[in-house]
This record gives C-alpha cells, structure tokens and sequence, in this order.
C-alpha cells in the first residue's frame, strides 16, 4: 500500500510534505526554494508563492478550536458518528498535547503577535481558561484572544471588549461573534461599529479577526439558523468591507476547517477559516506582513505527539474529516494584496 502524501504548506522559498505511512507520520521539508517556480516531487507538481514586494514588516500567529477541558473528540449532540476518541488513563489530555506542541512551534517564529481566535475552552469553565493562559504564558502580553461558543456555555467567562492590535505596516481587529447558548454567530451594533469607525481612523491597512465565518452574501438560501455569522449581520459586515477599502481580510475558526472565499465586489479580500488546533490536522496559521501583500502560511503541529495524536482523527466523522478538515492547498497557504485595486 502506498503512503499518502500531503502538501501541508508552501511559502515563497519552502515545501513540507506529511508522508502517512498507517501508523507514523513522515515530514520531508524542502528550503532555499526559488519563488513562483515549479517543482517535482514525489509526484506532486507544485508551484511556491510569489515572494511580495518590499520590506517584511512584521509577523503574527494564529490559533483557534483549542478545545482545553474537551476528553472526547468526534462527539455531536444528537448525532451518532463513529468513531468517538476519548483520552485514555494517564495520557496527557490532547488539547494540552496539540496547543503545547503549537506554542514552541510558533515561538520559534517570535511573532509580534499571537491570536486564539475562539474556543478556547470546551465547557466555558474558568479552570479551563486559566489553562490556556498558563500554557501560552510565554508570549506575554503579545497574546489576545476571542471568545467562541463553546467559550460561553457556562457562563463562567467575561466577553472581552472588541480590541485593536497595532502592529508595524498592519492594525488588526479582534471582534466578538459568539453569543450565550448558541452555536451560531452574530455581531452587535457596537461591533459594526467598531469594525467601521476602527478602518475610517486607521492609516494602515486593516484584518478582521472573529470566531464565526461570515454568510456568503451571494448565496441563494439565507438559513436562519446559518452556522456561522448570521445572514442579516453577514450583509452588515461585507457592506462595511466594500465601504472601507483598507479591510483587507477576515479570519475565523469554528468549522474546524480550511477554506479561503471571496464575495462579490471584494475579489482580492480573502474570508478565510483556519482548520482546529485540537485535532487533525493540528492547525495553526503564521501570517508574514510586507509593504504589498501579507502571506498566510498554514502549519501542521509536528511534534511526534501531536502527530501521532492528529492522525488518529483522520479517522472521525466515518473517515470523512480528513479532507474536510485539510482543505485545498490554496485554502492554506497563499498571499494576498495589502493595497485596494
């Protein structure tokens, strides 16, 4: 039998490839790679980024369905999908493994900023939260976070304010969606206000970061229980996109997948999902700002553990949460402009 092998990411000058060979995971990267240049390897044809124009003007990280408290992984209320993973005596819970794996990752990159983008927490409990501030205790006051559904269902945890983070050449917006006792989304007046007053001020460039994904406007059906951004508030957002041409993107979690989109009249602005940090593939998004263009480079956690961890869970959802999850390459790794054409 073959092994399955995996593009996981491609940057301007690097590609890794995850070899699954059943019970282990190989990873085979390759560097000093010239930019938007084809290669091929392992049967793959692969082509790296464009490298952007100008200086690199700082960088930051994300992270998100970090998951602290949850013990068994694949469970949906009311549903019966086997198989279900649950934490066995004496391992260490896999939230923990995978966020721990993912803050020495990151670390080595020593981004100006790191961003949980919601559901942090499995339960909303307090003690949860404190877990997730210890384990990402080293990046100080460079961590800011949101807060996703499953962050509110005890009622344990105060909603942060809507935050700006000004970093060099970028400001970025941290922006509450969840709401108390729903698993859908939806953004308050205060919110859309922040979000327009917040890019009409700002001389720089400008992202958007929340836990639920916006409704595409161009969709035919408006479903009223929609699992991310409610319609009604999605149209309320873009319409503020198309206003202030400086919002060049929008990232979420919460589908646990990674997927890219573009609406009408906002072509280069990419609304962007990033897969769960807890499980397969182990996700976590490091972000590369220059002059031009910002490059978003997806990252599998590689830890032996969380490998070994992660490739358990392709097997969740019927075996069907693999591809769902991983997404198309260019749903993970790709550049896209800082300049409104």
């Amino acid at each position: 039998m073959k092994p399955k092998i995996e593009v996981t990411t491609v940057t301007d000058d690097c590609v890794i490839f995850h070899i699954f060979e059943g019970a282990r995971t190989k990873i085979l990267r390759i560097s000093n790679l010239r930019p938007d240049s084809e290669i091929n390897i392992l049967g793959h044809r692969i082509k790296t980024l464009q490298h952007p124009e100008g200086q690199l003007l700082t960088s930051f990280a994300t992270v998100n369905d970090l998951h602290f408290g949850e013990t068994e992984c694949g469970k949906i209320e009311g549903l019966d999908i086997q198989p279900i993973l649950s934490i066995q005596d004496g391992e260490t819970p896999y939230p923990e493994l995978m966020a721990r794996s993912a803050v020495e990752e990151i670390y080595l990159e020593n981004p100006k900023a790191v961003i949980a983008k919601g559901d942090i927490t499995s339960n909303g409990l307090e003690s949860e939260f404190k877990q997730f501030i210890s384990t990402f205790s080293k990046f100080g006051n460079t961590l800011h976070y949101v807060l996703g559904n499953h962050d509110l269902s005890a009622n344990q945890l105060a909603i942060p304010e809507d935050k700006k983070v000004v970093l060099n050449g970028i400001t970025l917006l941290l922006i509450n969606t969840a709401v108390a006792g729903k698993e859908t989304g939806a953004l308050s007046a205060d919110t859309l206000e922040f979000i327009d007053q917040s890019a009409s001020e700002s001389a720089q460039p400008v992202l958007v970061f929340g836990h639920h994904h916006p409704w595409n406007p161009a969709s035919k059906v408006m479903p009223e229980n929609y699992f991310g951004i409610n319609p009604e508030d999605s149209i309320k957002l873009v319409n503020i996109f198309k206003r202030r041409r400086n919002l060049r993107g929008y990232f979420a979690g919460h589908t646990h997948r990674n997927r890219i989109r573009y609406f009408p009249d906002l072509p280069n602005v990419p609304f962007v999902e990033v897969a769960a940090t807890k499980d397969y593939p182990g996700s976590w998004a490091l972000y590369k700002v220059f002059e031009t263009q910002v490059i978003q480079i997806h990252r599998r956690i590689s830890s032996f553990e969380a490998l070994n961890w992660s490739d358990k869970c392709r097997a969740l959802y019927a075996g069907r949460y693999s591809e769902y999850a991983f997404g198309e390459l260019e749903d993970r790794c790709f550049t896209f402009p800082l300049i409104s054409s």
